[in-house]
C-alpha cells in the first residue's frame, strides 16, 4: 500500500497485535448470527450477551429504507451497496471497543497487503498535509523503482500520467499509483532543493516495506529502529543483527518509538533471539484459556541492549518491550508506552470482507497486563526540541555504563 503516512493511527486501528487465522467455526457462526431467521428460535436468535430480535431490526430498517425513498434530498442517488456496510460497520461498532471493526473487501485487501508488508507499487511512503493537501514522498524503499527512478525523500507530486492530482485525496492519488508488476507510471514531483518540477518514469514492482533500519554508532555500538510488526520484519531484522554484529556490534540500543505494533508471531521472534529461555507473553480469553510463548535455547545476541520506547510505541512493541524488560534482559529508556495489552484475531468473513475482533489480553513474562497502564522505563527520559534526539543521547549513555565504558 503506497500510503503509509499516519502510521500510529494505522496502528490503533489495523497495526495492532494480529494472528492471522481461518477461522471456520467462528465464521460460521457469524453468518448463523447475522441470517438466522426462523427455526426452535423463531424471529429471536440468542447470542453470546444478549438476544436479537431479527424481526423488528428487519421491520426498522425497511421503514428507515422506505422514509430514505420518499423524502431524502439525494434518495435517487444512495448508494444500497454503502448502505449495507454501514449496517455491519455500526454494528461492530456498538460494541464500543475500537480495535474492533469490520472491513469492506477494499479495506480487508488494504488490511492484509498492509500486514503482510509485501504489494506492488513503485515503492514509497506518502503523506498528506492536512491543511495544504500536498502529497510528500517521506520514504523511498530500498530496491524500489522509485529508488532507480530517483525519486527522493521530500519530493512534492504534482502529476500522475500527465494529470494533476494537486489537492486530491491520498487515498485516490495511490490508486492511480497503483497497477500491474511490471508495468510504469509517469510521475511528475517539484523537487524544492533545485526548485523545479522532475518528471521520472516508475516502474511498479514488487516491493518489500522497509520496517526496519540500522547502523553502528560509536564505541562498538549498534542502533536498530523497528518502524512496525510486518510479515517481513523479522527477516529484516535478522539482516541487520548479523550486519551488526559482523561490524563489531558490542551493545544495541533498538529503538520501538512510535511503533504502533503489528503481528505477534515477529515480535516474539525476535526477542527469541535476545532469550534462552522463559515466557515470552502470554494471552488469556475471556473464559480463561490461551497461549503462552517461550523462547528456545539459542540466542543470536547477548551483549548489553537497552530499548528505546515514547507513549505511541504500542501493542507488539510492548510484548517485545516487556519481555526483555521482565526477563533483565534490557533496560528500558524513554517515557511511557501507550498501554495497548490486548489480542486481535482477523477473521476472513467469505465473501471478501473481514472483521477484526479482540479476543484475549496478554501478559508480560512477569504475569502483568499492561492494557491502559503502558511500561514505564528503568530511566525516564523526554524528547528534545528541535533536531536534537536526547532520548537516543540518554540511550547511548545508559547502554555505555552497562558495557562498562
Amino acid at each position: 500500500m503506497e500510503n503509509r503516512g499516519h502510521r500510529f493511527s494505522k496502528g490503533v486501528l489495523t497495526g495492532v497485535l494480529c494472528s492471522l487465522a481461518v477461522m471456520s467455526a467462528i465464521i460460521w457462526g457469524v453468518y448463523v448470527m447475522l441470517v438466522a431467521r426462523d427455526g426452535a428460535g423463531g424471529a429471536e436468535t440468542e447470542v453470546s450477551g444478549g438476544q436479537l430480535d431479527y424481526e423488528e431490526i428487519r421491520e426498522k430498517l425497511s421503514l428507515l429504507k422506505n422514509v430514505v425513498d420518499s423524502s431524502f434530498l439525494y434518495g435517487e442517488d444512495a448508494d444500497t451497496e454503502a448502505m449495507e456496510e454501514g449496517i455491519y460497520k455500526g454494528f461492530i461498532a456498538s460494541l464500543g471497543d475500537p480495535y474492533t471493526v469490520y472491513y469492506t473487501q477494499e479495506e480487508y485487501e488494504a488490511l492484509m497487503e498492509s500486514s503482510n508488508g509485501e504489494y506492488v507499487g513503485i515503492g514509497v511512503q506518502m503523506s498528506q498535509d492536512l491543511e495544504t493537501n500536498l502529497i510528500t514522498v517521506i520514504q523511498v524503499f530500498r530496491d524500489s523503482g522509485a529508488e532507480e527512478a530517483g525519486l527522493l525523500e521530500g519530493d512534492v507530486l504534482s502529476k500522475v500520467d500527465g494529470e494533476d492530482i494537486t489537492g486530491e485525496d491520498i487515498n485516490n492519488v495511490v490508486a492511480k499509483i497503483k497497477g500491474d508488476e511490471g508495468t510504469y507510471v509517469t510521475i511528475e514531483v517539484y523537487r524544492e532543493s533545485i526548485g523545479d518540477y522532475v518528471t521520472m518514469e516508475v516502474e511498479r514492482r514488487a516491493v518489500s516495506m522497509d520496517t526496519v533500519e540500522w547502523r553502528m554508532l560509536e564505541d562498538g555500538m549498534g542502533y536498530i529502529q523497528i518502524t512496525e510488526f510486518d510479515q517481513v520484519t523479522y527477516g529484516q531484522f535478522t539482516e541487520a543483527l548479523e550486519d551488526l554484529k559482523a561490524q563489531g556490534m558490542e551493545g544495541l540500543v533498538l529503538d520501538l518509538r512510535d511503533n504502533p505494533g503489528g503481528l505477534l508471531d515477529q515480535c516474539v521472534e525476535i526477542a527469541d533471539d535476545f532469550l534462552s529461555e522463559g515466557v515470552i507473553v502470554s494471552t488469556k480469553t475471556r473464559v480463561g484459556d490461551g497461549a503462552t510463548y517461550e523462547a528456545d535455547e539459542e540466542v543470536r545476541f547477548d551483549g548489553e541492549v537497552v530499548v528505546l520506547v515514547n507513549g505511541n510505541s504500542a501493542s507488539a512493541s510492548e510484548v517485545l518491550t516487556g519481555a526483555l524488560k521482565d526477563h533483565g534482559r534490557a533496560q528500558v529508556v524513554g517515557t511511557v508506552s501507550f498501554g495497548k495489552g490486548i489480542v486481535q484475531n482477523i477473521i476472513p468473513l467469505g465473501d471478501g470482507t473481514g472483521l477484526k475482533i479482540t479476543t484475549s489480553d496478554y501478559y508480560t513474562p512477569n504475569g502483568t497486563s499492561i492494557h491502559g497502564v503502558g511500561i514505564t522505563p528503568d530511566v525516564e527520559a523526554e524528547a528534545g526540541e528541535g533536531e536534537a534526539d536526547t532520548q537516543l543521547e540518554k540511550a547511548e549513555e545508559v547502554l555505555r555504563e552497562n558495557m562498562g565504558q
